[in-house]
């Protein structure tokens, strides 16, 4: 692949701005004309135009003016079979699945079925500047399989497995533990590591796994420790009080997990709701990671997750940020956000001593607070330290893969246009506060119509109509 170089505005992400509290610009990367230098899909230089083209003369470059210049965004928990239910009437979490996921999930058994939905699942992706996801699949091995053929066409980054339950769930819809075990072995072998593809070990949750399922999680994860693992935890209140008599000495929702040896780095929770003080302790000192869904979680009334207990930086939990697509009701990263933003500042009044004053906590509340820093982070560098990966993706590093979205900050509803010509006069980001204020516009008056080009690789792969 011949080199090739990028002209634009960039912001990228080099910390966690919750460590930065009162100076977030630290955590960042600003550059109002920079070049990007790629060479094999990966980026080969980076940073102000006239140095970085200065050491590049010959290298041929793409102009992209007027435009705000992002790492692609991460997406820590999504449902590749759902994509047709995105929508369906909510109810809460357990009569949901009954109702509509599990009927939906069944038809991705059919080859064709999976394949058609892996068309529109990905062209979603892509057109909402989602470059990296970690992703559920059914109890079907087929559509794991679709997944990972369909992610390698694309050629995006995926980390998924085929999906285990084998109880709380019709008959026609679960899987053995052996056979699951049997899938897995024969998919580790043909996708993980091969391209941009990782393998998950994947149950879907503790109310719908057996001892038996569980031993079998924790026999792959021995046999094969590079793996990912990958689940949903204290989502919802029935499933968390369901959890403790199926798994008898488990005290909590995160102990399950524990038990068999689950928790670590490479391990992600979906939702993590309604997680106990001690259970977020015990997350930060496995180098374990939570997914924060906010979409889906107003969407099935499942709670507020406490993005500020998350963030203690004395007890600092690894995060990733996910659509939860179909539960959430949109694919879109920015949506996902705007939905954060909304929680936090829920979760901040209520600590803020003005709802019960004794328990006032003001550090905490704050941390609830999403600016655009804390955002953008979370969902590019962020979601990639989260899911250890941040060695290939996440920011625009040396070395790493060349992913990356192209944001519109005119694009979306009417009122967004109006409302960024208030925040940028003369036409575009001189400066990092520029941007940020920008940034925070999008998320909050956007949607994916912000979203103009998708670039994997190094190349171009949506662009939008």
């Amino acid at each position: 692949m011949a080199t090739t170089a990028v002209r634009g505005t960039f912001l990228d992400f080099v910390d966690d701005p919750w460590r930065h509290v009162g100076a977030e610009q630290e955590s960042a990367r600003f550059h109002a004309d920079g070049l990007l230098v790629i060479s094999d899909g990966r980026v080969a230089d980076f940073g102000p135009y006239a140095e970085v083209r200065a050491r590049h003369p010959q290298v041929p470059v793409t102009e992209i003016a007027d435009r705000l210049i992002l790492p692609g965004f991460v997406d820590g928990h999504i449902h590749f079979p759902q994509t047709r239910v995105l929508g369906a009437y909510g109810e809460q979490l357990l009569p949901w699945l009954q109702k509509s996921v599990f009927p939906e999930e069944r038809k991705y058994a059919d080859r064709e079925y999976a394949q058609l939905g892996g068309q529109h699942f990905f062209d979603n992706l892509l057109a909402s500047g989602t470059t990296t996801i970690q992703a559920f699949t059914s109890s079907a091995p087929v559509c794991t399989e679709e997944l990972f053929l369909e992610a390698t066409r694309r050629n995006l980054r995926v980390i998924s497995g085929i999906t285990a339950i084998d109880q709380n769930a019709p008959d026609w819809f679960t899987i053995s533990p052996a056979d699951f075990e049997a899938a897995a072995k024969d998919q580790i072998a043909r996708f993980h590591r091969q391209g941009r593809n990782l393998y998950a070990i994947t149950p879907r949750f503790a109310f719908g796994a057996t001892e038996e399922l569980f031993r079998t999680c924790q026999r792959l994860k021995h046999e094969y420790p590079d793996l990912w693992v990958h689940t949903h935890i204290s989502e919802n209140p029935a499933e968390v009080r369901g959890v403790p008599p199926l798994h008898p000495g488990c005290t909590d929702y995160l102990s399950v997990y524990e038990k068999f040896d689950l928790v670590g780095p490479k391990f992600t929770g979906g939702h993590g709701v309604w997680l106990t003080n001690d259970e977020f302790r015990r997350l930060s000192a496995s180098g374990g990671a939570v997914t924060f869904c906010p979409c889906s979680n107003l969407y099935l009334g499942s709670g507020l997750f406490r993005l500020g207990r998350a963030t203690d930086p004395e007890h600092r939990v690894k995060l990733t940020f996910g659509t939860d697509m179909g539960g959430g009701n949109r694919f879109s990263m920015l949506n996902v956000l705007e939905d954060a933003y909304k929680v936090g500042m829920l979760n901040n009044t209520l600590l803020d001593g003005s709802v019960v004053p004794s328990e006032q906590d003001l550090a905490e509340s704050e941390r609830n607070k999403l600016s655009p820093y804390r955002a953008f982070y979370s969902i590019t560098l962020g979601g990639a330290q989260a899911l250890e990966i941040d060695d290939l993706v996440g920011n625009f590093d040396v070395g790493k893969e060349a992913d990356f979205v192209v944001l519109d900050w005119n694009g979306g509803p009417p009122a967004t246009a109006w409302h960024m010509s208030l925040l940028l006069p003369d036409g575009a980001p001189r400066t990092m506060q520029d941007a940020a204020e920008v940034l925070f516009g999008i998320m909050m008056v956007g949607d994916e119509r912000a979203v103009e080009q998708t670039w994997l690789m190094g190349e171009r792969a949506y662009r939008k109509p």
